[in-house]
């Protein structure tokens, strides 16, 4: 044990060294931030600009529009004709593609370093001056409403949390869909897209993410070149959100075709607010690890291999978000076993927890896989722009990194245990169940994320 803890020790003072090293950051006189992660080890760099503006920030009766908005940002501006954009990023060796998120929405490039001039001429361009033209509008909306078919109405799994956002969430806008809701992209115009764009999409409401074989003076001289004429705009006013508390455990059944029933137990929880006085959102993530975070944790070992209950089993949550969080637990029943088995034998785990904490070999465990992840995950350019482009677009910041993994390995087997014992309750929990039915025999489409789609 006393190697496994200095090993880990020196896991965590690595990670904290690379996660901090060698980043800059600048903002333009007209509001656009530009954060700049120097790695050296190749030729490569990432270019990420993040707008805070996601399906969040929506209207009721206009969901829809932030995500059809990215895919027409591909559609061509001023002086770059549709397609032009990605045919120059591809004759230049390099990939691009955007997603949409409830919190932000994120345009990308990875490419060699010494075209970072070419992405950034191109990423600007289309800041301002896009082109968004009523005959590409009408061809557009129509491929988005056949990526929702695709991706949620032919898709069991992602139909069932789509509904189930919508009971878990009473007032906050994270019951809607990022996609949108099929009614909604039906009477969607080129003018929503517009008033989008024009409300958004805007330097100061934006952070430019470099990431990759560069030096900081050499980026903040290209993002003046490129950005630091486009004028920034008033920034609109944007209403906070707040979910009353439940009163309640609520219950729901999704009929659709499938071959396996599923089963989504849901509580509210919080986000992360305040990285350095917040403490629950960092036991959440341990009691998440403790519960799921390989073959050995305790639903693995107890409702599969143990006791048979659930073929498939697992807890997440996530902190990192600008709305309220979810704990979430799921389980598929193993052949002979029913959903309300599978309830039964998650809600002991959670009973167990509850009444006996988490021993600290657990705990130790738990904190070195955290650690470790991170470890593989600063190994991607990619990955490290994401991480900052995250941060900074939730509000916390990219400074606050190294402060939450400080925070991550400080969370103790107490705190754990009662932040289960404050939010694990049925007051606070959805529960919902999909019931299979009869497959047609179609071809089934794998469920995607919101990364665009060319």
């Amino acid at each position: 044990m006393r190697n496994f803890v200095f090993c880990m020790a020196l896991l965590v003072f690595g990670v904290q060294q690379a996660a901090s090293a060698e980043v800059f950051e600048r903002t333009l006189a007209n509001g656009l931030k530009v954060v700049v992660k120097e790695d050296h080890r190749a030729p490569v760099v990432v270019q990420q600009i993040w707008y805070k503006a996601g399906s969040m920030d929506e209207r009721t009766g206009k969901t829809g529009v932030a995500h059809v908005l990215e895919h027409m940002m591909f559609k061509g501006t001023k002086s770059v004709p549709a397609g032009e954009f990605s045919r120059l990023i591809a004759a230049a060796g390099g990939r691009e593609n955007a997603f949409t998120s409830n919190d932000y929405t994120a345009y990308f490039q990875q490419l060699h370093a010494s075209k970072l001039g070419l992405a950034m001429q191109l990423e600007s361009d289309r800041m301002h001056n896009l082109n968004l033209s009523e005959t590409e509008f009408s061809k557009e909306i129509k491929v988005v409403m056949e990526e929702r078919r695709m991706r949620t109405d032919d898709d069991a799994h992602a139909l069932l949390q789509e509904k189930m956002n919508a009971v878990v969430y009473e007032e906050h806008p994270y019951r809607h869909p990022v996609i949108g809701w099929m009614s909604d992209l039906e009477q969607l115009t080129v003018n929503d897209a517009r008033a989008w764009y024009k409300k958004w999409y805007a330097p100061n409401n934006a952070t430019l993410v470099i990431a990759g074989d560069v030096k900081a003076a050499d980026v903040f001289a290209l993002a003046q070149r490129y950005y630091g004429g486009i004028p920034k705009h008033v920034e609109p006013a944007r209403r906070h959100y707040t979910e009353p508390a439940q009163s309640g455990i609520k219950r729901m059944v999704v009929k659709a075709p499938a071959e396996l029933p599923l089963l989504v137990m849901s509580y509210h929880a919080p986000n992360l607010v305040d990285p350095l006085r917040d403490w629950q959102p960092y036991a959440l993530e341990m009691l998440a690890g403790v519960l799921s975070g390989n073959d050995s944790a305790r639903l693995n070992k107890h409702l599969v291999r143990e006791q048979q209950i659930a073929s498939d089993v697992g807890a997440g949550y996530d902190s990192a978000s600008r709305g309220p969080a979810l704990f979430t637990l799921e389980a598929t029943p193993s052949e002979g076993k029913t959903v309300s088995d599978t309830e039964a034998a998650l809600r002991e785990e959670i009973a167990l927890i509850v009444k006996n904490g988490v021993s600290e070999q657990e705990l130790t465990r738990v904190k070195a896989q955290v650690m470790a992840g991170e470890v593989y995950k600063l190994d991607s350019v990619f990955y490290q722009a994401m991480q900052i482009g995250q941060m900074e677009s939730i509000g916390l910041g990219q400074k606050a990194i190294p402060l939450m993994l400080d925070k991550l390995q400080a969370v103790t087997a107490a705190q754990v245990q009662e932040v289960a014992q404050m939010l694990l309750q049925d007051d606070n929990l959805t529960v919902a169940v999909l019931d299979p039915q009869p497959l047609s025999g179609k071809p089934r489409h794998q469920s995607g994320d919101s990364t665009h789609v060319r």
